[in-house]
């Protein structure tokens, strides 16, 4: 293997209508990986922009050989822009930035030699933030949950800027807004070397923010089906089983002493609204019971989830 092959860097810009900002970001991207040395390439994608964004991406394609672009027929979200460009990467190391010249890209040649000295993954932490309050207060408290849920000490799991090996990339497939969950997906396939480094945020110099609160939402949604999935997806019993067991012995516990007081204490069950809660969690309990046992006979009827090997000698 060459060492132009073993040092070559991919970096790819997801980007929404972003025209002013591509070529200043093209000049820095490719000053700063040449300074450093590295073979590169730069991954424009083209998120279904309705400005002149393409028409730029062309223009930077005819007089930049490293420049490639990847037109998105809509707008279908950050992760699918994502995975498009992962697709089409070749280099060793694959980096990813917003477009809007928010992320620096000098970080780069720093979080390449942290990939370089043992990690998988590094993510970037924008300790100090350019972004007006309704954006820092929820992202303060979006990363916060989503460290403790995914059990991984990121600071910014929004920061665009990241670095990984090229075989983590290759290992996970985004869609809906999993581009902020990589590391928790990273992690979950065995890449568990992730670390994080300050860097450099700018205040926006051109455009506006394409994100709104309604991100955070979509986020935490994600961040459910994940942690279900990825936790419950081979064994769906074991959740539905458990849900199921609570509800049963609740409700056959409650319908056992409602029988006992019938019985022995001469009460009358007529006016009695928790015999009906009662037989409610009782037939709760079986639902929950049979959702398991379906998704039992799903997965051996599909079969089980293979292992992904990581080396053989």
């Amino acid at each position: 293997m060459s060492e132009s092959k073993i040092e070559k860097v991919s970096v790819v810009v997801p980007l929404l209508n972003e025209q002013e900002s591509l070529p200043e970001l093209t000049d820095r991207i490719e000053a700063s990986l040449t300074k450093a040395g590295y073979a590169f390439e730069v991954i424009f994608v083209d998120d279904g922009s309705t400005d002149d964004s393409w028409k730029t991406i062309a223009s930077l394609q005819q007089s930049k050989t490293f420049v490639k672009g990847v037109r998105l027929r809509r707008n279908y979200g950050k992760s699918a822009a994502l995975q498009e460009g992962f697709e089409l990467a070749t280099g060793n190391y694959i980096c990813t930035m917003d477009a809007d010249l928010q992320d620096d890209p000098d970080e780069l040649p720093e979080m390449i030699q942290m990939l370089k000295d043992g990690l998988d993954l590094v993510s970037g932490w924008k300790q100090k933030r350019y972004d007006p309050i309704s954006k820092t207060i929820p992202s303060k408290f979006f990363n916060f949950v989503t460290s403790q849920a995914a059990g991984i000490e990121l600071h910014d799991f929004n920061c665009g800027l990241k670095a990984y090996k090229a075989e983590v990339i290759h290992s996970i497939r985004l869609y809906g807004e999993l581009h902020r969950y990589i590391p928790l997906l990273a992690k979950w396939e065995g890449f568990s070397k992730i670390g994080e480094k300050v860097v450099q945020h700018h205040a926006r110099k051109y455009g506006y923010s394409k994100f709104g609160l309604s991100r955070f939402v979509k986020g935490f949604l994600d961040l459910v089906s994940i942690l279900f999935v990825q936790r419950y997806l081979q064994r769906p019993m074991h959740f539905f089983g458990t849900l199921g067991t609570v509800s049963l012995l609740t409700g056959s516990g409650i319908v056992g002493w409602l029988v006992f007081a019938r019985i022995f204490l001469n009460q009358f069950l007529s006016n009695r609204p928790l015999l009906i809660i009662g037989v409610l969690f009782m037939v709760l309990g079986v639902q929950f019971f049979s959702v398991g046992l379906i998704g039992e006979l799903i997965i051996k009827k599909n079969g089980p989830e293979r292992a992904h090997v990581k080396e053989i000698i």
